[in-house]
């Protein structure tokens, strides 16, 4: 039996409200979204609220005049709609992709097999939507996370590890922020060196635009550019015909000699921007791993002394983990609860362990 077949219960006019309510407001979602963008991903996002709109007539179709006075959507989606009005960020698609991934509609009999799709689909496109903001931040994101992590649980290692064997308070202090100093220096430098060092590495494995001006003197009949094209993966006759291809339009022929052509351009430039700015990667690696390994020193540098200092000290560390963690889980598209926990527990137990060995070597010294 249908649901236009049967008497709805009570508990099925809520339950289709509450539906009615969550679509309305992820429409809008994506129409705010969709006004912080332009040309394509605007045109996308356009598109998701219409089938949003599509679902909405569903359960307007099945409530009739049932309808009642309009709720509002739920926490998670109202949330959704003030970031997205707001900002607009990546974060906001990474929201709305666990939100689609959430939807109930497989299991609700009420709901047609095309809207469970729908739902199953509109996932994939914000995902996709989402990881374009993604690969645009992956450079300088990456070594921001990373620098604040290694600066919250290495400096509070550093100052738990030492506090615990005995020495004084202002030593504990001048050790903290020597650690501070010394790793995001030590951080800066060696993400320049990385991000550059992978910069290096692309460019010399990208083709020469010079080599363009040899062609015009290969041999036709027994030219060296298949050679190239074998070299990077085509087999012998495709290699070939592929370099009579590009012989017999010399004249219009001005891009570099590549596999892919524009293809492969794109992916080079695709690769470029997802590895960063050497200098941004490095500044960010020094500004958030000081930041970060500030925080455990901050009692010490109010006065506080021992124990309290300590306690103190772990709880600011736990709270900045918690945060951190459940940022990268909002951009990941992963459950921000199980990214901040895990957070936790890695920064905690490096933490212990040098407290641990801090006992002892004081105990030893003692």
């Amino acid at each position: 039996m249908t649901p236009t077949e049967r008497t709805p219960s009570p508990a099925d006019i809520k339950r289709w409200r509450r539906y009615l309510a969550d679509e309305r407001a992820e429409a809008a979602v994506y129409r705010d979204l969709a006004g912080r963008r332009e040309g394509e991903e605007r045109e996308i996002l356009l598109a998701l609220a219409d089938a949003e709109g599509r679902h909405e007539q569903h359960w307007l179709t099945l409530l009739g005049d049932r309808v009642g006075r309009p709720l509002r959507g739920d926490v998670r989606t109202r949330m959704l709609g003030f970031l997205a009005r707001r900002f607009g960020s990546v974060f906001v698609l990474a929201l709305a992709q666990r939100a689609e991934a959430r939807s109930p509609y497989a299991d609700d009999v009420d709901a047609t097999p095309q809207m469970a799709a729908d739902e199953q689909v509109h996932e994939e496109v914000v995902r996709a939507l989402a990881a374009r903001g993604r690969q645009r931040l992956s450079g300088t994101f990456r070594a921001a996370v990373f620098g604040a992590n290694d600066g919250l649980v290495s400096n509070l290692a550093l100052v738990l590890g030492v506090s615990a064997s005995g020495v004084p308070t202002h030593v504990v202090l001048l050790t903290g922020i020597s650690g501070l100093l010394a790793g995001a220096l030590s951080m800066g430098a060696g993400e320049y060196v990385s991000v550059r060092s992978q910069r290096e590495l692309l460019e010399a494995s990208s083709p020469n635009p010079a080599t363009t001006s040899a062609l015009s003197h290969l041999d036709v009949n027994a030219n060296e550019l298949t050679l190239v094209y074998r070299a990077r993966g085509m087999d012998e006759a495709d290699a070939q015909a592929h370099a009579r291809d590009v012989l017999s339009t010399l004249g219009a022929y001005t891009a570099p000699v590549a596999v892919q052509g524009a293809a492969a351009a794109g992916s080079a430039a695709d690769e470029h921007e997802a590895i960063g700015n050497g200098w941004s990667a490095a500044v960010s690696s020094f500004c958030f791993f000081a930041s970060g390994a500030l925080i455990p020193i901050l009692p010490f540098l109010f006065g506080l002394t021992g124990t309290a200092a300590i306690i103190v000290s772990a709880v600011l560390v736990g709270l900045v983990l918690l945060g951190t963690g459940a940022v990268v889980g909002l951009l990941s598209g992963a459950s921000p609860l199980k990214r901040a926990l895990r957070q936790l527990a890695i920064g905690y137990g490096a933490a212990a362990a040098t407290y641990l060995l801090g006992l002892l070597f004081g105990a030893t010294v003692g």
